[in-house]
């Protein structure tokens, strides 16, 4: 294990109540101690800004201009861009998505970037030291440190999961009235005055149906949904979206010290979690180990203790699905 000279002071220091600021995890003389692994997200992490905003990053897997990002906060952007070490990237295209993840593969016109190394495993001990992106400059990145404070494990959706449509309780047969904005029923294309014919192919006709033919379902799992709208039967797939996605949850004690956390932080069908002291802005980006090597892909931070990252042998799998995928659509 290399030596943390930064790190060492905290020793010295064990007897004051309060530790001078350059001296706590994100403080000058810590994050100085990290600079290895500073370089490695300045040239294999991609800095995503929302015109002016720096709002979030990415991972940089290979040379020619791909790269991951989440999904759900990149397609909220409204002028998009990119960041790659010290070079600006403009208008990087979405080629595929893996809803379940909240994980999206983007493209931008370049080459010779320097892809991300993957560890050789994300099974690591609780207490181990971890590296992720702390706040940028539009030329330099910066690192924060934490530790791997819990075991790798499903992060179940808030609320359930639910198709994001409401039903009009008047009528006999089952017409949609509303569709939610962040549902991926909208995102599918159902619209007001659409009637639900078939879940999975199983005709449904009751409330009561459409409850049991999804309450085993999982948030950002696909379900092939028959309606009718005017004469014509449509069959989509639709994304199944966490409650949490689509409503404003009651904030609790801890939301309300946290500060900032991302919209969407649970609902992942395995995480790996740490307690870097990021912003909501630091999702997307590779988590590190010491040496440089990536351990996954930065998801979600969901309050002041706890952060989110897909494991690398998830990754590596989503990853290789998008890039088929996109190969695919062309």
């Amino acid at each position: 294990m290399r030596c943390l000279a930064g790190l060492g002071l905290l020793t010295a220091l064990s007897g004051q109540q309060t530790l001078e600021s350059t001296y706590r995890t994100s403080g000058s003389t810590v994050v100085a101690t990290f600079e290895s692994e500073r370089a490695v997200l300045q040239t294999s992490s991609a800095v995503i800004l929302d015109g002016r905003k720096e709002a979030g990053y990415g991972v940089v897997i290979a040379a020619d201009g791909h790269r991951l990002v989440k999904a759900s906060e990149f397609l909220e952007m409204k002028q998009p861009e990119v960041i790659v070490d010290r070079t600006h990237f403009s208008e990087p295209k979405v080629l595929a998505m893996d809803p379940e993840w909240d994980v999206a593969l983007l493209k931008i016109d370049a080459a010779n970037l320097v892809p991300v190394v993957y560890a050789p495993t994300s099974e690591l001990v609780q207490g181990t030291w971890v590296v992720a992106n702390g706040a940028s400059t539009r030329s330099a990145r910066r690192a924060l440190a934490g530790i791997v404070s819990a075991k790798t494990r499903e992060i179940p959706a808030f609320g359930g999961a639910a198709l994001g449509v409401v039903l009009n309780a008047k009528s006999k047969i089952l017409e949609i009235d509303d569709v939610h904005e962040k549902s991926g029923a909208k995102q599918a294309g159902l619209q007001k005055g659409d009637v639900l014919l078939a879940i999975q192919g199983k005709p449904v006709t009751r409330l009561d149906e459409i409850a049991a033919a999804l309450k085993d379902r999982k948030a950002g799992s696909l379900v092939k949904i028959t309606y009718r709208r005017a004469k014509n039967e449509v069959t989509v797939d639709v994304r199944l979206t966490a409650r949490s996605e689509m409503f404003t949850e009651q904030m609790n004690r801890n939301d309300t010290m946290s500060g900032d956390f991302s919209k969407r932080r649970s609902g992942f069908p395995r995480a790996l979690q740490h307690d870097i002291l990021g912003s909501g802005r630091m999702v997307g980006g590779p988590l590190l180990d010491l040496e440089g090597r990536c351990l996954g892909m930065n998801i979600a931070r969901a309050n002041r203790a706890e952060s989110f990252a897909i494991p690398l042998e998830d990754l590596k799998r989503i990853a290789e699905h998008l890039m088929k995928q996109s190969v695919n659509a062309k």
